[in-house]
Formats: structure tokens, sequence, C-alpha cells
């Protein structure tokens, strides 16, 4: 809970206490600071997924947890995908699994293969509770939408393309890409001499 205003703070852990389900919120108002320390005209997610994280992993280690278990999908990953391409300037998303930095703590996304769509109508068959998130979802501008709009345009025209980019995540050749930290271009020999 990141405190922001108007937040429905009851619904998970009704759901959760309905289900007998043991669960702990952390409360810490990030959004505060988020409002705080970003001008009106830039989008905060950068600042708000840091602080969230902080968090996140000091409460797993408090109790005692392996594992950060995240609910992004696979229109996640690949708004990601382009995020990191077109503004960050590499070729770079969110794995499935990860370690953690400090090497203490694995990032789970059991989702990373799931379409967005296809998680909003189980959700509704299941009449699972959604929580929005009203502090990045209100603001106009994103990055993250104009990803998500493209994709969307790209996939209306050209059914089957986020499978196939999912499909291909896991599919890397560094040796057609240009990264020397990934393969050794300078080294690269034939192998045989050539015909006379």
């Amino acid at each position: 809970d990141q405190g922001q205003p108007g937040f429905p703070r009851h619904i998970l852990p009704d759901f959760l206490d309905k289900f007998g389900v043991a669960h702990h919120i952390e409360y810490q108002d990030t959004y505060s600071i988020v409002t705080a320390k970003v001008p009106q005209n830039q989008t905060y997610c950068a600042l708000c997924s840091r602080l969230r994280r902080g968090p996140l992993y000091r409460v797993a280690r408090e109790l005692k947890c392996d594992a950060i278990v995240l609910g992004h999908h696979s229109d996640d990953i690949l708004e990601t995908l382009f995020l990191n391409l077109f503004f960050g300037g590499k070729l770079a998303t969110m794995p499935a699994k990860l370690l953690n930095d400090e090497g203490d703590v694995f990032v789970y996304r059991p989702l990373a293969y799931c379409a967005e769509d296809d998680l909003a109508k189980f959700a509704e068959a299941m009449r699972f509770p959604i929580i929005p998130c009203d502090l990045c979802g209100s603001q106009d501008g994103l990055q993250r939408n104009a990803m998500k709009a493209m994709i969307a345009e790209m996939e209306s025209r050209m059914p089957g393309r986020k499978d196939t980019m999912i499909r291909a995540l896991a599919h890397v050749r560094p040796s057609h890409l240009m990264d020397r930290n990934l393969f050794d271009f300078a080294g690269l020999a034939r192998s045989h001499e050539p015909r006379p």
C-alpha cells in the first residue's frame, strides 16, 4: 500500500481473509515522495517502482522469504522490451526468473507467458477483485501507454505477433546482434582457407 489517495485498502485484505489466506500488507507512503519529487509534466513510473522495490526486498528478508512473486504478464514484458529499446538504448526486458543484485532473493513472474486479455477474462470469470493503480494510470502521455498502443496496433494488423515476439525473447542469437560482451566478433576466424 503506497499511500495513494482513495486507494481501496480494504479490498485485498477482505478477499484474503474470506479464503483464510495469511498475509502481511506493508504500508509505505511513497505516493507523497513521488508527487513531491517528480515534476508534474513527467511520469511517476520510474521513481514509483524504485520506491516500491526497496520495501518489497526489505519485507521479504524480514519475513525470511526466498522469493518475491510479481504479476507481470507477457504484455508488460513486451512493453518493457520496447521501452528499453526506444528510450533506454538497450535490448532488455523483465525475465520470468531473476536473482536480485545482492544474490539473496529470487524474483518470479509466473504469468510471464500469459496475455493480459486472457488474464482479464480469467479474473472476471473467477470474480477476483481488481485494484487499479490510479497514480500512474491517471497520467497522460505515458510512454508505456504508447508502447501498449503500438503493440496492439501491430497485433491488429498482423495477428500473432505478440506470441512471436515473446518466443523470440527465448531464442536469442548473440552472434547476430552487436554486443561485443556477449559474442567475440574480434576473434572470429574462418574454419578453412579460402579457395584460390
